[in-house]
């Protein structure tokens, strides 16, 4: 069976997560691979602590993130959330994407923070709902389409927040 990020952190292959157990097995496996450790190793086994070092870093920053956490899994799993090519959203779901989106032209338009940021914490809000739903069908459910429907609407949302935080910055800026 080949190495998970999930087994190199000692975790269970889930959406749910527990950070602080990822951010302890994290720092040991860098305390570990660190290159002071191996300052009297061969070049061989200097070459592989690095490929380990590299490996936590990525395997960490990939668990960290609830929605590259989702993509990971299905991954693991076959499945693609085809974030590229798949556009398709329930039709509410694109209304509500609509009405975000004028919001936040309406918002930078006027120049108006407190609406961006209501903006910003109204699209926080759906992460957490979405966030949620995914721990639902990845963990629960395991209906790995439904969750990759999900992973395309967070990934929107994260995006549109995103846009946000921008035009917020270059007004308070």
């Amino acid at each position: 069976m080949q190495q998970t990020h999930f087994s190199l952190f000692g975790l269970p292959e889930q959406q749910q997560l527990n950070l602080a157990p990822l951010e302890q097995a994290y720092r040991a496996v860098q305390a570990q691979v660190h290159p002071d450790r191996h300052a009297l190793a061969t070049d061989a086994e200097k070459r592989r602590a690095l490929e380990w070092a590299t490996l936590a870093n990525q395997g960490y920053h990939i668990l960290k993130h609830p929605l590259s956490r989702a993509i990971y899994l299905l991954s693991l799993r076959g499945v693609d959330p085809e974030l590229e090519s798949n556009t398709a959203m329930p039709r509410d779901f694109l209304m509500q994407q609509m009405e975000w989106r004028e919001q936040l032209e309406d918002a930078a338009r006027q120049r108006d923070v407190a609406a961006l940021e209501g903006l910003s914490q109204a699209l926080r809000q759906e992460q957490r709902t979405l966030q949620a739903a995914l721990v639902n069908w990845l963990d629960v459910q395991r209906d790995d389409v439904a969750a990759a429907g999900t992973v395309r609407k967070l990934r929107f949302v994260e995006k549109l927040d995103e846009e946000v935080e921008s035009a917020l910055e270059r007004l308070l800026g």
